[in-house]
């Protein structure tokens, strides 16, 4: 039996922290810090860290005054992203937003369809029926309030979808910034969005919390935001993103089974088949998908 690869281990690593983020963020979630308190730190830690990075590796932010634009719609949908993501997780289980976010590469295709660069065929609409059936699933058997847990799956289908638009809109970007460089300008300006939307829930935030909400915060940056991005670049240049991204599917079980373990979150069967149609739904589609990295 061979050894694993050093990309393996990379990959490995960071489907694991992908997943371990959703149990990490809902933890401190429900103990103590508000959604968009924990948000604007925790991107304002990173926007530091990317800057420190862009500037120790390459000398300079600089770009070209005709990707603002572009660079700016990217920062709106990670600022979508983020604040959906946090009020998922402050609604409904890790386990289901784990699940829920299955259906991110279903999402990336439909998107595709819009732009032109996807053509539609039987097979996809298939695809998408079966993966948004597993989402149906995934919400009438979540065991807590009906209407909270709809709430709940509602946020993670936008958390899904405002990925899979930041995917694409960052995707020829990659063609002509580092993934450092990018993230050390786009970062930023999430962060500016994310603390203007959270004025009042930082103000009236109690930062009187335990002592083990604090490294679990700057676990939850360094970790799943920045070495991430690091780890799951690095594999896409030696492997290619086709293959990088079968492994970063298996993350929403993973995510599911560590709020499983970690949480004592159950998993109802109805929400295990959905996500078993969820993924069901990515193998039918057999799409290629953008190289950009997991929701964080």
């Amino acid at each position: 039996m061979r050894r694993p690869s050093t990309v393996e281990l990379m990959l490995l690593a960071t489907v694991l922290l992908w997943a371990l983020n959703l149990s990490v963020t809902r933890y401190i979630l429900t103990h103590g810090l508000l959604p968009l308190s924990y948000a604007t730190v925790r991107y304002g830690l990173a926007a530091l860290v990317f800057v420190g990075i862009a500037l120790a590796t390459e000398r300079t932010l600089r770009v070209s005054r005709r990707d603002l634009p572009l660079l700016a719609l990217a920062a709106v949908m990670l600022w979508l992203n983020q604040l959906s993501f946090v009020f998922a997780l402050n609604t409904t289980t890790a386990s289901t937003i784990g699940l829920v976010l299955g259906a991110i590469p279903i999402f990336a295709a439909l998107f595709g369809l819009v732009l032109g660069t996807e053509r539609p065929s039987n097979r996809f609409w298939v695809a998408a029926a079966v993966s948004f059936l597993g989402v149906g699933l995934v919400a009438v058997g979540s065991r807590s309030e009906l209407s909270t847990s709809l709430r709940g799956i509602v946020l993670g289908l936008c958390t899904a979808a405002t990925w899979a638009a930041y995917s694409v809109v960052v995707a020829p970007l990659m063609r002509t910034y580092s993934p450092s460089r990018m993230s050390a300008v786009v970062i930023p300006a999430t962060w500016l969005a994310l603390a203007l939307s959270g004025l009042g829930q930082t103000g009236a935030q109690n930062w009187d919390v335990n002592w083990e909400i604090w490294p679990l915060l700057v676990f939850a940056t360094l970790g799943p935001l920045v070495l991430t991005n690091v780890l799951w670049f690095r594999s896409i240049h030696k492997i290619g993103a086709n293959r990088a991204t079968l492994a970063a599917n298996l993350q929403p079980f993973v995510a599911a089974v560590l709020a499983v373990v970690l949480l004592s979150e159950s998993i109802a069967p109805l929400q295990l088949v959905g996500g078993v149609l969820i993924a069901l739904g990515l193998v039918v589609v057999r799409r290629r998908p953008a190289a950009a990295p997991q929701p964080a």
